[in-house]
């Protein structure tokens, strides 16, 4: 690893963790200046395979290393985690539940959260923004973690967690920007709109690495409720979308295992 990174702050390198993960959203974004359409197989394969990282990423990334902080810090480990991890949940619930937003492929008449006479491209991209809170706020927490020492949370792991979520922003990139595309805004403002989406990122990430930095009591409880409110985005979104066709599910299903041996050889090789 460099050595310059090293020695940044955990703030700093937060923030350019989150910075390569925007820009690996904005990536597949630009596939639009390419073509206005991408197999649907391919696609829903990509999506699975993102689902696989965010699943392994949020095990061995995240909910091991705060379990065996909370142990280490002489909490409760199995109260930490559970509460934490429900916690993430919950949250993403209740933002799900308030703000206003549409997944790609649905009608206006299916858009969730509060009511609003927002256009339709900005309540696809605001979709797919929501889900991005909590992989940035994941890789803020997860530096600072590893900024406090302990030997539970390590540098490896934190730059091993932003290659992951960097890998399956990608596709998510892609989602966002074609359905856009077929729907008659240029590929200029499509690109546009789909990366927008990744730029959450960057925010959740410092604001994650700050409130853990000068609050570290809260370590082990915020590694959990990263964890949570990752896998209520793969199982509320990821995982039904990338399975909504039938004659894919074998595809999707071995593209999701590919992910999460990835992430997980990743994380164990960097952590």
């Amino acid at each position: 690893m460099p050595e310059f990174f090293l020695n940044l702050s955990p703030v700093t390198q937060a923030l350019l963790a989150t910075l390569f993960t925007w820009l690996l959203t904005a990536a597949g974004a630009s596939l639009v200046f390419f073509t206005g359409f991408v197999n649907r197989k391919l696609l829903d394969a990509m999506l699975g395979s993102a689902a696989g990282v965010m699943i392994a990423a949020s095990f061995w990334s995240l909910l091991a290393p705060g379990i065996q902080m909370a142990e280490d810090m002489g909490m409760s480990p199995w109260l930490t985690a559970v509460a934490g991890f429900l916690a993430g949940g919950v949250f993403m619930r209740l933002t799900d539940r308030f703000l206003p937003h549409l997944h790609p492929g649905l009608a206006m008449s299916q858009s969730e959260g509060v009511k609003t006479s927002w256009r339709r491209s900005t309540l696809l991209v605001l979709a797919i923004t929501l889900h991005n809170i909590p992989e940035g706020l994941a890789v803020g927490v997860a530096f600072g973690a590893a900024a406090a020492g302990l030997p539970s949370a390590t540098i490896g792991s934190a730059v091993a967690l932003a290659i992951g979520i960097g890998l399956q922003n990608f596709p998510e990139g892609t989602a966002v920007s074609m359905p856009l595309r077929r729907e008659g805004l240029s590929p200029r403002k499509s690109f546009f709109l789909g990366q927008l989406s990744g730029m959450v990122e960057p925010v959740a990430g410092v604001i994650g690495a700050i409130a853990v930095i000068h609050m570290q009591s809260i370590l082990p409880f915020a590694l959990c409720f990263a964890a949570g409110a990752m896998i209520f985005v793969v199982v509320e979104e990821l995982i039904p979308e990338s399975q909504s066709r039938q004659e894919h599910i074998d595809t999707v299903t071995l593209a999701t295992m590919a992910g999460f041996a990835v992430m997980m050889a990743l994380d164990v090789g960097l952590g």
